[in-house]
């Protein structure tokens, strides 16, 4: 059981680091970078920022995924999956999922060429849809962790 202790540290401090990078990048990155008044400046600090982040971002994801899947095989919890009530496990795997595959496939492979060549167009359009899609994964990723804090204290907001 000291192992599972161990893993739910590492979880959960991963999840503090990746979720509140989110935050930062939703609420204060693409904001200041948006009043930028020189195209070229937005494209070039929200890059070089970017870079930056992605590096802890995708580290933080991994360690997140392999000590939430760690703690599932410890508990042998697996049929949890199957269970309504635990509404909570399959949003964090599906918020898991969803940052992984923008981070370690479709950032690389395509969001970020696109990116720079929609921005180089219409850099105020690229920007607002880049803010409106962080703020919908941070809403997802805040409605999850609350859920996981009220289930893992007993509270379930559906019952099988």
């Amino acid at each position: 059981m000291e192992s599972y202790v161990i893993a739910r540290v590492i979880h959960v401090i991963a999840v503090i680091l990746w979720i509140g990078g989110v935050v930062m990048v939703t609420t204060v990155i693409i904001p200041s970078v948006k009043k930028m008044a020189s195209k070229k400046d937005q494209i070039k600090t929200f890059e070089r920022i970017e870079g930056r982040f992605s590096i802890q971002a995708k580290i933080t994801t991994l360690i997140t995924g392999l000590s939430g899947f760690y703690m599932i095989y410890v508990l042998d919890a697996w049929d949890r999956y199957l269970q309504l009530k635990f509404w909570y496990i399959h949003a964090m795997t599906l918020v898991w999922v969803l940052f992984t595959i923008v981070l370690y496939i479709l950032e690389p492979l395509l969001l970020h060429n696109l990116f720079k060549s929609f921005a180089e167009k219409n850099p105020e359009r690229t920007f607002s849809i880049m803010h409106w899609a962080h703020w919908f994964l941070l809403l997802l990723s805040l409605i999850t962790t609350a859920g996981v804090v009220a289930g893992s204290h007993g509270l379930f907001f559906i019952n099988d």
